[in-house]
């Protein structure tokens, strides 16, 4: 029965996926993906992973997904679709990803209307500020004048990023040197969204939600490395969320 209890316990976190064409065995198809790192991130800080692929499901969609977490991950791949934030498509923004933008966005206002905690990572911090009403920087190098951001096809590279005083990344100390890769970045801040993290040439890097209990979101990879404790106090962010609801349920 204690094992039982403690199971019950769990925080249960859902995490954005892929939809890719992948080959695997005999197979050459569609299929939904996730590096093993995030699953293993949330698993390592004590939460159970469950994968939330892109579904044609909408707001309804969303709500049902959202109301059975106790946090969501909001995971890294494609760029945004600068139509969200009503700017046209730079030459070096990838093709619209319809169905990861449709179903993410919704999961993201759905989890900021519950309060639900929310750690979006990479184009998921760029996708929970473009939900608040914000905009990005659609070719960093353009800005930047260079590739120090994603200095490698297919590696994270390595930075520093500059930490302000906040409520979630004090974890991490003042200073904290990331996993990097990614061409764009968060330009002007949603509603409640400020700026907490950024690197030397002055991109924003990290970011909080100023009404919310734990929302943050970091530009860079923790789920790659050097993520552990980040991780912790979001899971942790996760079961108090649990505790909460259940106790007023």
């Amino acid at each position: 029965m204690q094992g039982e209890e403690a199971a019950r316990s769990l925080p249960r976190i859902g995490v954005s996926t892929y939809r890719e064409q992948a080959v695997w065995g005999v197979w050459d198809e569609r299929a939904d993906l996730l590096p093993a790192s995030y699953a293993d991130a949330v698993a390592g800080a004590g939460g159970v992973p469950l994968l939330l692929p892109p579904a044609d499901l909408g707001a309804a969609g969303a709500v049902a997904a959202i109301d059975a977490l106790d946090g969501l991950v909001l995971a890294g791949g494609a760029d945004v679709d600068p139509a969200h934030y009503g700017a046209e498509r730079d030459p070096n923004t990838t093709a619209p990803r319809a169905d990861r933008d449709s179903w993410e966005l919704a999961l993201v206002r759905r989890a900021l209307a519950t309060d639900l905690p929310v750690l979006a990572i990479c184009r998921g911090m760029q996708l929970l500020a473009v939900a608040s009403g914000g905009t990005l920087i659609q070719h960093l190098p353009d800005v930047v004048g260079n590739d120090a951001h994603c200095p490698q096809l297919g590696a994270h590279g390595r930075h520093e990023v500059r930490i302000a005083t906040g409520k979630l990344l004090t974890v991490l100390g003042a200073r904290a040197t990331v996993a990097t890769y990614h061409h764009q970045a968060v330009d002007l801040l949603g509603a409640d969204l400020a700026a907490v993290g950024w690197s030397v040439d002055g991109t924003v890097e990290a970011i909080e939600h100023a009404s919310a209990t734990w929302v943050l979101g970091v530009q860079w990879h923790p789920e790659a490395h050097d993520g552990a404790a980040l991780f912790a106090a979001f899971v942790q962010a996760c079961a108090r969320f649990r505790t909460r609801t259940r106790v007023e349920a």
